[in-house]
């Protein structure tokens, strides 16, 4: 079977299927490209010197690491110049990074998380790169943008998807028609198609949270871990397994290749934040891809997609994967 490349995907889904435009064609072929980067970078360890601490701290008040800093400047300097982009906005930047007024400004906004899993980093466990695409509002040209104009309901997203830096790289996308994945094949240096419509079954035995934050958890989310863990003789009537790689992107990546759920609920550590996960770079585009794929994703009982945002960086308890079973966690909450 000829290898279908990423580049020859998305020119079928422009031709054939009108479901890009040109400029996000190319939007999304660059920012491939510096995933590439970023994975080289990954590749290459204490040998590239990235290993360790910046010695520096993100928006977060969280410690950033040397990989932290260079994936960000990576997905920075090769979106700046293009003519595709009004604005970015970064998990590692304080506010929104303005195209320079030398370069041409596109229709589009590009937010991301440049290395999610840094705990893993050190480790050589898996992390990845998420990244989101929303439409700039009308007239985006002819003014500077604001972080306003990315305050947008992750429904209005045109295309999200991460890469994933393990033992292959791969770039897992949605543009609104399913959910796809694409293997770095390192001979050719090209993204090759390895799975179309990837779907989650909607009925799994298989959870994934932070067992260790329990005594913080809210009471529904207690009941429900307590529940799973009476296992076939308990009210589930089904033995449960449990998975914790502290890596955002290799959670979602394993419950689109088997099922199962993420759950990072608010806790009573920091009460007045909603949650640990971030709206805009983690939260939206992963729902995007697990809502494409089958299946759900919610703030305990809302659809996340559908939250209205209000800064960019706000936070949001997420609970996302097999259908069934998230609606089972929302009952706890009703």
């Amino acid at each position: 079977m000829k290898k279908k490349t990423l580049t020859q995907y998305l020119v079928e889904q422009q031709r054939e299927n009108q479901l890009v435009s040109a400029d996000l064609r190319l939007l999304l072929e660059v920012v491939s490209r510096a995933c590439k980067s970023i994975g080289h970078a990954v590749s290459k360890g204490a040998l590239g010197g990235v290993l360790g601490n910046q010695g520096s701290e993100n928006v977060q008040g969280e410690a950033q690491k040397k990989l932290d800093v260079i994936s960000n400047d990576i997905l920075l300097e090769a979106n700046a110049w293009g003519g595709l982009l009004a604005a970015m906005a970064s998990e590692e930047m304080d506010t929104i990074h303005k195209i320079p007024s030398h370069y041409p400004k596109g229709e589009y906004l590009l937010l991301f998380d440049p290395l999610d899993g840094s705990s893993n980093i050190d480790v050589n466990v898996s992390i990845g790169t998420i990244f989101s695409i929303l439409k700039a509002p009308e007239g985006i040209k002819d003014r500077e943008a604001t972080e306003e104009d990315f305050l947008q309901a992750g429904r209005k997203q045109v295309a999200a998807g991460y890469a994933l830096y393990g033992p292959q790289t791969l770039l897992v996308l949605t543009i609104g028609n399913g959910v796809v994945a694409f293997t770095l094949d390192r001979e050719l240096g090209s993204w090759v198609l390895t799975q179309d419509n990837i779907r989650i079954p909607e009925d799994t035995k298989e959870f994934s949270i932070n067992m260790s934050n329990l005594r913080h958890w809210d009471e529904p989310i207690k009941r429900y871990i307590e529940d799973c863990l009476a296992g076939e003789t308990g009210p589930r009537g089904k033995n449960f397994n449990m998975r914790w790689v502290a890596s955002m992107v290799a959670e979602v990546h394993r419950i689109l290749q088997r099922g199962g759920i993420f759950m990072y609920p608010w806790d009573k550590r920091e009460p007045n934040k909603p949650g640990k996960l971030r709206l805009m770079y983690e939260a939206n585009p992963m729902s995007m891809l697990v809502e494409q794929a089958g299946g759900a994703a919610v703030d305990t009982v809302n659809p996340i997609l559908d939250i209205q945002p209000t800064h960019i960086h706000q936070r949001v308890s997420v609970i996302l994967g097999s259908k069934n079973e998230v609606e089972t966690v929302k009952t706890y909450f009703k």
